[in-house]
This record gives structure tokens, sequence and C-alpha cells, in this order.
């Protein structure tokens, strides 16, 4: 087992289930609501958020990162059940390729393009943050619609409010 896995392996895990945690409040309509704006829909954020993750895989392989190189079918962005399977797919090839990683893989870059190349590790850290991003911008779309997701959330990500109400 590698130092990242041993060393943040149970934070990757609690993170990851915040997402799960969403996906049983989530309904079909849900992820068709729109803000207003130049903003897409719920269900647009969440296939993003999935076609980022599996940038990261590809970086975590191949230690070249390409964020343009995969974008998810439509139905990812209208059916929970199909994006709660494939978030559960993703999970389980992102620990598959972290696990893989030798102490020395840890340590090489990962070309992100445009000269940043952080070392693997901390593109680890890079990913945890871009899901903490996301699961930022699905609160807001979470109190327009007037949903609030139970347990860890509201330590994690809601505002004092939500968590004051959850104790």
């Amino acid at each position: 087992m590698n130092s990242l896995i041993q060393q943040f392996g149970d934070i990757l895990k609690s993170t990851q289930e915040l997402r799960n945690d969403l996906m049983t409040v989530l309904t079909d309509d849900d992820l068709a609501y729109q803000l207003p704006g130049r903003n897409g829909t719920l269900g647009e954020l969440c296939r993003e958020m999935g076609d980022i993750q599996q940038a990261y895989i590809e970086g975590f392989k191949t230690f070249k990162q390409d964020f343009m190189g995969h974008q998810a079918g439509p139905e990812y962005a209208t059916q929970v059940n199909k994006l709660k399977a494939w978030y559960d797919e993703l999970d389980q090839a992102l620990l598959a390729v972290l696990e893989g990683l030798s102490e020395e893989d840890l340590q090489q870059p990962v070309d992100r393009g445009h000269g940043f190349a952080p070392p693997a590790l901390l593109n680890f850290h890079i990913y945890r943050e871009a899901l903490l991003i996301f699961y930022a911008k699905v609160h807001i779309y979470l109190k327009a619609l007037e949903k609030s997701v139970p347990g860890r959330w509201q330590w994690w990500i809601g505002d004092k409010a939500d968590w004051l109400a959850a104790t």
C-alpha cells in the first residue's frame, strides 16, 4: 500500500461518500433544475463532475491529464440511477489506479497542460478540492430546490443554519 492510500485513503472515501449521500435525495426532476442566468442544469453539473473525475483517472494512469478528452452521454445528466452507477464505477476505477501507484509514481508530474504539472500526490489533493467545489455548487442548487442532504453534508458543506437545524 502506497503512502497516499495509507495517509489519505480514508479522507478520500469520506469525501466521495458525500456524493453518495447526495444521490439519495435527488430525483430525475431535480436534475432538470436550472438556476437563472448562464447556469446549466443540476444534472449537467453532476455529469461534468463525472467527466472531471474520469480526466483525473486517466491522468493518474498516463501522467497526462486532458479535461476535454471525455464526455459522458446525456443520460447521465437526466437519470439519477445512471449517474449513481457511473459515480460508483468511477470511484472504483480511481481507487484502483491510486492503489497501483508506486512511491516513485506519486512524485511523477502529471501534465495538466499550460505548463502546470504537479506531482501525482498533489494532483490527488487537487482532485479532492474539485469534489469540494462541486459540492459547494450543488449546495446552491439544493437550497434553490429547498432540499437538504441528511447527515454529514451539513457538517462538511452546509451553512450554519443547516447544521444547527440538523442538531
